[in-house]
């Protein structure tokens, strides 16, 4: 494909619907989870009162997560918007359509992650 084809308006639509769609997700999800933590119950034996308390906490961090990934669909959003979607942070070139199927919030080429990868591993970043 061209580069002057790359991130046409079709594809940026494409993309910005299905970020849409995956931003719904997160927000439902995360109404589903405020009304299950809300639900309190009183459970007198200690295992299930802590199987519940650690059922708890497995949802608030899947929610961290969550709220982590609902910013950078935000983020991913925004760059349609302002036209910069698509395009790798680092390096400037095409992200690639491939890697944006898979990720749509990717905003690294596939080396640049791979290259951020290896330095945070050898210095620990």
């Amino acid at each position: 494909m061209p580069e002057s084809d790359y991130m046409n308006a079709a594809q940026l639509e494409f993309f910005k619907h299905r970020l849409r769609q995956l931003e719904q997700d997160i927000l439902a999800n995360a109404g589903a989870t405020t009304e299950n933590l809300r639900e309190t119950q009183f459970v007198p034996d200690p295992a299930d009162r802590a199987t519940i308390e650690e059922e708890h906490a497995l949802e608030l961090r899947t929610r961290d997560r969550e709220r982590k990934l609902l910013k950078k669909v935000q983020q991913s959003i925004a760059l349609i918007d302002s036209g910069e979607y698509g395009w790798c942070e680092e390096t400037g070139e095409p992200i690639g359509l491939p890697r944006l199927l898979a990720r749509p919030t990717a905003n690294l080429s596939l080396e640049a992650q791979e290259r951020r990868e290896k330095r945070q591993k050898m210095f620990g970043d």
